[in-house]
């Protein structure tokens, strides 16, 4: 992939929408563009366009796709720099430098979207194979200028592009999942993390197979962890925050999730790293109702659910859904428990997620103590200016009674 500047078509914005973008942003609406000026219609999908202000003032290199509401993503914003291959290559090399001074071993994401100027894309790592996620039409023709970076910058590995979230319906892209070359799709990924071993589902599993943005807040957990700690781990997925508590010194760990593939994997992680954990298929909010009425009480709960508002509008349902979730865990709590509650939901902010938890201890007469804010781990940085980038939230709280 090599396009010289100045063959470049050229796609322009209405007066004034240029401060978001000169702030930092890399997002054009479809709003924003002067379509008398550059229709829309003109332009191929995954097409590369220079950005232009109404008064031709250069913003940047993007790509474009004229049928969606995000029409155009900046990824170069040098004017004398095109999207080639050069640029794709030194992009992933600053990726990994950042990843490498963080990390001793090779597992983390390496590539995180728009925080490392390559909006669209995901890459995770896992030692020698490479899972990409590609959301956008203009990732997915970079795919062989990308492949190509990806093996000079990181030399020889295997690579899956696991290519199937929501995101790529809204771009008019196909759900598949393959190997890049003629290698076969793994079934697993292997992840290494601190002193633990876990094994995860890649085709059938979910984002990339594993969540490396939980990676921090895991160590964090040994930090309040009690000893001999009874643990009730909610949406535990395949055991990471489980197995992790039983290693530093918990007694018993209960993991819930409504998947019995993904409790499969977790009694397998468990037996792995040498340790016992309990597991029980069913639904969050169901498995919390009936262990209350059991009797159950736990030491530590760790809430860990999906993103319960997907969209803007879904906002007051779910911040309801958070509300309930943690009233039914604190429920279950004892006397100075330790409740770990996350939400991964972008439009939920943090104090909206302590509004719900506030809300929820009050109606269960309990008082809760934050003792810790975390987020994404730091290979998932931030970009300033995105809003977007930044998304898990997570409170480590002590919880005693009112």
């Amino acid at each position: 992939m090599n396009t010289p500047s100045t063959s470049t078509p050229v796609l322009k914005l209405k007066r004034g929408e240029d401060r978001r973008l000169r702030a930092g942003h890399l997002w054009v609406f479809s709003n924003e563009i002067d379509t008398a000026a550059t229709p829309l219609a003109q332009f191929e999908r995954g097409a590369l366009v220079r950005v232009h202000t109404d008064r031709d003032q250069f913003l940047g290199f993007a790509y474009l796709n004229p049928n969606t509401l995000i029409a155009a993503r900046i990824v170069s914003r040098d004017a004398d720099q095109p999207v080639d291959n050069a640029l794709l290559q030194r992009r992933i090399a600053q990726a990994l430098k950042l990843r490498e001074s963080l990390y001793t071993r090779p597992y983390y994401r390496l590539v995180f979207g728009e925080s490392d100027l390559l909006p669209g894309l995901i890459v995770d790592r896992y030692g020698d194979l490479l899972v990409a996620q590609s959301s956008t039409v203009g990732m997915d023709f970079m795919r062989p200028a990308i492949e190509s970076a990806l093996a000079a910058v990181i030399g020889e590995h295997r690579l899956v592009w696991k290519n199937d979230t929501g995101a790529r319906d809204l771009e008019g892209l196909p759900r598949v999942v393959e190997a890049a070359g003629a290698a076969a799709v793994p079934r697993d990924v292997t992840v290494r993390e601190k002193a633990a071993t876990f094994t995860a589902p890649l085709v059938d599993g979910q984002k990339t197979g594993w969540f490396y943005d939980q990676a921090r807040n895991r160590e964090r957990l040994q930090r309040y962890l009690p000893t001999g700690a009874r643990v009730l781990d909610v949406c535990s997925y395949v055991g990471a925050w489980s197995v992790s508590a039983m290693i530093a010194g918990a007694s018993d760990a209960l993991c819930v999730d409504s998947s019995a593939h993904a409790l499969e994997y977790a009694e397998r992680n468990a037996m792995v790293n040498g340790v016992r954990i309990r597991t029980r298929r069913s639904d969050a909010f169901d498995v919390l109702r009936s262990l209350a009425t059991e009797g159950a009480r736990f030491d530590v709960v760790i809430l860990d659910p999906p993103a319960f508002i997907k969209r803007k509008k879904d906002a007051p349902q779910g911040q309801a859904a958070y509300r309930k979730l943690n009233q039914l865990a604190l429920a279950l709590l004892d006397d100075s428990g330790l409740l770990v509650t996350n939400s991964c939901s972008y439009h939920l902010t943090a104090e909206e997620l302590l509004m719900a938890l506030q809300s929820a201890a009050r109606s269960s007469e309990r008082f809760v103590q934050v003792l810790e804010q975390g987020g994404q781990s730091p290979d998932h940085p931030v970009h300033p200016a995105i809003p977007e980038t930044r998304y898990l939230k997570t409170l480590f709280c002590r919880v005693t009674r009112d």
